[in-house]
């Protein structure tokens, strides 16, 4: 036997609330053939100052599958899923919005999905059925979308998608989530991170009863916010380290632009020349330490998990080693390559070069010594939460015999 729960979270929906209530109520039949077998319906009143609490309580008197809960003040779109999702009885736990947006009658398929396997289903209205969703909207969710695909390495289309059915086994592994409107996108996040089995069933999206309480760029940054904050505790290098590469890719345009200056016969600079010149530096010290403070966090983060640690910014190795293993010897390499190249600028300048041919070697040689010492530390750091994060196994293994 399979019994979904379903809670609908609802703030000032007295317009709708009704009407939903009434179109998940009539798809019983349809969700038995789909192999669910109880059917309950949890509205949340979320601290409503209209008449939605009265008339969702008149719906309930008449169907004893129906139980309203109330907050006495607003907490949340997200708290109200939350208070919804803990008092659920059923294996399987769906939810959707109050506002008629999205189609109860489709719940069928996405317990389908999960009762095929599927850990998380979630109804996405970016492909295969009529949607009338805003243009802006639609634009915020194939950029969110996309954000999740290039932190997450996997496919998804509607991550912030408000209709979803998922097993309430998982619901620890999706957690904490947030009291707001981001929850479905924190949601998607977690459990792409987590392993969590997803799959994506298309379902029409309509125009909502009244009044919209979504702010596109209020929400949207806030969306982008904790998507970000998200991954940043799962795999701190792919964020990190993204930025990394782009900073040392700054500096390495900026030195290739310098060097062929350099070899055009130019000694002076231009304040335009000068402002790249400081856009390089920074970005390449900049960069080296964003890169390498990734891969640290990741350690850290296997070291609180108690788990291998993730594979990092492509989801794949480069050396045989992870490679930050190799920052060891890169530091080395690039401290003493630093200190050769300023011991020879300064015997040339005791030789008689002028120092307008020398400045652009001597400032090179320093940020590579620079970035030299920087790679050791962070090869010291990781050596040692990588020796941390092993020890139980090591211990384990020596008391074994």
């Amino acid at each position: 036997m399979t019994m979904l729960s379903i809670v609908i979270p609802a703030y000032n929906e007295e317009n709708g609330i009704q009407a939903i209530m009434e179109r998940v109520l009539q798809t019983r039949d349809s969700l038995n053939a789909a192999g669910v077998t109880e059917l309950e319906l949890l509205v949340v009143n979320d601290g409503s100052k209209d008449a939605t609490l009265h008339k969702a309580d008149e719906l309930a008197v008449q169907n004893e599958c129906v139980r309203i809960i109330n907050h006495p003040h607003n907490r949340g779109y997200g708290a109200a899923l939350k208070t919804g999702f803990s008092q659920a009885r059923g294996q399987l736990v769906g939810f959707l919005d109050a506002d008629g947006t999205y189609p109860p009658e489709y719940f069928p398929q996405l317990c389908t999905a999960a009762i095929n396997g599927a850990d998380l289903v979630i109804g996405t209205r970016m492909t295969g059925e009529e949607s009338q969703m805003p243009l802006t909207r639609r634009l915020g969710n194939v950029i969110f979308a996309t954000l999740l695909n290039l932190l997450g390495w996997q496919h998804v289309t509607d991550c912030a998608s408000g209709m979803r059915v998922f097993r309430k086994e998982v619901l620890h592994l999706l957690s904490p989530l947030p009291d707001g409107l981001n929850l479905t996108p924190v949601m998607s996040t977690r459990a792409v991170h987590e392993g969590v089995r997803m799959v994506e069933v298309p379902i029409p999206y309509s125009e909502r009863v009244g009044r919209s309480k979504l702010c596109v760029i209020r929400d949207g940054q806030l969306f982008l916010t904790s998507m970000v904050w998200t991954v940043l505790c799962y795999n701190p290098v792919r964020i990190l380290g993204m930025a990394g590469l782009v900073g040392v890719g700054i500096a390495f345009l900026a030195g290739v632009a310098l060097v062929i200056a350099r070899l055009a016969g130019v000694t002076t600079l231009t304040p335009w020349a000068v402002f790249g010149l400081f856009l390089g530096l920074v970005s390449g010290v900049a960069g080296i330490s964003l890169f390498a403070l990734g891969a640290t966090f990741n350690y850290l983060v296997s070291l609180f998990y108690k788990e291998p640690v993730h594979q990092g910014l492509f989801g794949r190795r480069i050396f045989k080693k992870p490679l930050e293993y190799q920052f060891g010897w890169m530091g080395l390499g690039g401290f003493a390559t630093g200190f050769l190249v300023m011991v020879v600028s300064l015997a040339l300048s005791f030789t008689g070069w002028d120092v307008a041919r020398l400045w652009l070697y001597l400032l090179g040689g320093a940020l590579i010594n620079l970035v030299g010492i920087q790679l050791v530390i962070y090869w010291l750091l990781i050596t040692v939460l990588d020796q941390l994060r092993q020890r139980e196994v090591v211990v384990a293994a020596d008391l074994a015999g």
